[in-house]
């Protein structure tokens, strides 16, 4: 990054600011090729083993060996804390991120979110989906789950260990799962094996897989219709950076049911914008989508209000861009 800098130097090109993710340590030899330009750093998560993703899943235990965990999450935050050395400003998505940084850096840290375009992620109730020789539509009952990549991570294992008995309970449901068999977050399977198939395989001889539709990756469109068409969406997440998705089924008024964790919390106020399950209950999770296909007045009055929420807090054109750019130019103005 340096080198290339100063190639630009060379041409006299000088910006006016530097704005950067601070996780690589790209910025770190910055301030040696243009002395005195400010730095905007994108915060986006501080490691932590107390708190956060880390130690959350019993079922995925940090190691025990001494410094393997601590000290792991202690040099994968370095490259942050030499950067907002240097730094003007910092930017964070969501309160719940900010909070995890250091308290004496928290104040230099601004919160404002990516920014979700309400325009194009509205409910539409005439839309329809092909699946395969199947046209589907709002008179489906379609439960709905997405991740970039299907991992513990996003709790794909625990809305798989749900389906049995919500299926079971819901003989007319179909459930559409989004997502890659990559790794985004966490640790990766075993060897030769996905995490897709692990937890498939563990439900596999008590789910009615006619009914269970993995459409892998989409096409944002395809996405986009696929939230419109659902009945009932469900978001399960550790204490990490939250999901766009999330945002975005909000904004298209799905109902929702989400975990109880602390990302979810800052978004969804349960009872008022979705409804909240602990991330390990099963069992509540079915119990809460049940009540939701069951309820189409519960489930217009929260999706409604999951939209208007995220119109007048995230959405891109009226509050999240003009702030941005605000934060950009009082960089600029130092």
């Amino acid at each position: 990054m340096a080198r290339l800098a100063l190639k630009l130097r060379e041409e006299n090109f000088v910006p006016d600011a530097i704005i950067a993710h601070p996780g690589w340590g790209e910025t770190l030899l910055l301030p040696d090729v243009w002395p005195g330009v400010p730095i905007g750093l994108y915060c986006e998560f501080f490691y932590s083993s107390d708190g956060a993703d880390v130690g959350f899943d019993p079922e995925f235990p940090p190691t025990s060996e001494p410094l393997a965990n601590s000290g792991r999450l202690r040099l994968k935050n370095v490259n942050q804390l030499l950067a907002m050395e240097d730094a003007t400003r910092g930017i964070s998505p969501t309160q719940w991120q900010r909070s995890l940084y250091p308290a004496r850096l928290q104040p230099t840290i601004d919160v404002v979110h990516d920014g979700i375009d309400t325009n194009l992620l509205a409910p539409k109730p005439q839309v329809t989906m092909r699946l395969n020789d199947r046209l589907l539509t709002r008179n489906d009952e379609i439960i709905t789950f997405v991740n970039r990549n299907l991992e513990p991570y996003r709790g794909y294992h625990v809305f798989m260990r749900a389906l049995p008995e919500l299926l079971r309970r819901r003989p007319s449901a179909r459930v559409l799962i989004v997502g890659g068999d990559g790794t985004s977050y966490g640790a990766a399977p075993p060897t030769g094996k996905t995490w897709r198939n692990i937890f498939l395989d563990e439900v596999r001889d008590r789910i009615d897989l006619s009914r269970v539709h993995f459409v892998g990756k989409l096409g944002y469109p395809d996405f986009v219709q696929l939230l419109q068409l659902s009945r009932v969406h469900v978001y399960l997440t550790y204490p990490f950076v939250l999901s766009w998705s999330l945002l975005e089924a909000m904004s298209i008024e799905c109902a929702i049911v989400a975990s109880r964790t602390s990302p979810v919390q800052e978004v969804i106020t349960d009872g008022e914008h979705g409804l909240l399950a602990d991330f390990f209950d099963t069992e509540g999770l079915v119990e809460k989508v049940c009540r939701l296909l069951d309820d189409p007045a519960l489930r217009a009055r929260l999706g409604g209000q999951a939209r208007d929420r995220v119109r007048r807090e995230y959405d891109l054109a009226t509050r999240c861009l003009p702030r941005q750019l605000e934060w950009v130019n009082s960089l600029i103005r130092g």
